[in-house]
């Protein structure tokens, strides 16, 4: 039984509210995984929903392991897009891909990395830093954070993006911001502009000691006002053991940041849906 079928049989998590309509909603779904709605569009960021991830050798995967329940794969609704920030071993994972692909989805990527994408899916684009695309009715661009793209040390060529993800419908289009790694960076306070961000979904965990790679809770408050965010679903945090903090501080140091704007943190527990206020109004 592979990786993937084990997980399927002893965590049958099940998303609520899947059909929601309206202009955004969002549910975390462990790691970097998050599920969009954006306008009638599904978007899925960063797929792991292996028990293990790291180097295959054979049937085993020498890496670390899950400790959160993965997401049941058959609970997703048929995706339009798959977002790939970087090709490391945590957000790109072949076995979750494989189990995910079909030919009414497309993936955006970053630059080198079209190849690590399985195939069979019904498009994959890559896009360089400051590149745009248009997917269906959502505008995509890339920008550049503070972090880097290779998979191994031999492939230090491969891209690494965050990307800003605009609705093109509606009287109300939404902006959502997509960072996925990146230390701090003033990159995020020129993506917002004049409109800001609705959404912006940041990585909050695996600074200590790695604060040059990934963004402390507090200075991930700092880019999302930076970014003029409205409201901000952490991510990265809680799933893998992948450094020194204690799993539960990079929220609550986050939440202490926030401080009296605390509520406009959303999607803090696994599985739970964020909906925008305007789609129950």
């Amino acid at each position: 039984m592979d990786s993937i079928s084990r997980e399927r049989a002893h965590a049958p998590l099940v998303l609520e509210h899947a059909g929601t309509q309206g202009p955004l909603a969002a549910a975390w779904l462990g790691h970097a995984t998050v599920l969009l709605r954006i306008g009638d569009q599904w978007v899925l960021t960063d797929p792991v929903f292996s028990h293990r991830i790291g180097i295959r050798l054979g049937p085993l995967t020498m890496g670390v392991g899950r400790l959160l329940p993965p997401f049941d794969i058959g609970s997703l609704p048929p995706l339009d897009l798959i977002l790939i920030s970087h090709a490391h071993f945590d957000h790109l994972d072949k076995p979750t891909l494989k189990r995910l692909v079909s030919p009414a989805t497309r993936v955006v990527t970053a630059e080198n990395t079209r190849r690590l994408i399985p195939r069979g899916f019904g498009d994959v684009k890559e896009l360089a830093w400051d590149d745009t695309v248009e997917i269906g009715p959502l505008a995509l661009r890339a920008f550049r954070p503070a972090h880097w793209g290779a998979r191994t040390a031999w492939d230090k060529h491969r891209g690494f993006n965050s990307y800003i993800l605009e609705s093109k419908n509606g009287d109300a289009p939404k902006r959502v911001l997509f960072a996925g790694d990146t230390a701090f960076s003033h990159a995020f306070g020129d993506v917002g502009g004049d409109k800001g961000v609705d959404l912006s979904v940041f990585g909050i965990g695996a600074y200590n000691p790695w604060v040059h790679a990934h963004a402390t809770p507090e200075e991930v408050w700092q880019m999302h006002e930076m970014a003029r965010g409205r409201y901000l679903l952490p991510m990265h945090h809680s799933t893998f053991r992948l450094s020194d903090e204690p799993i539960g501080e990079p929220l609550q140091r986050l939440l202490e940041a926030a401080g009296s704007h605390a509520p406009r943190i959303v999607g803090r527990e696994l599985g739970s849906v964020w909906i925008h206020p305007e789609s129950t109004t």
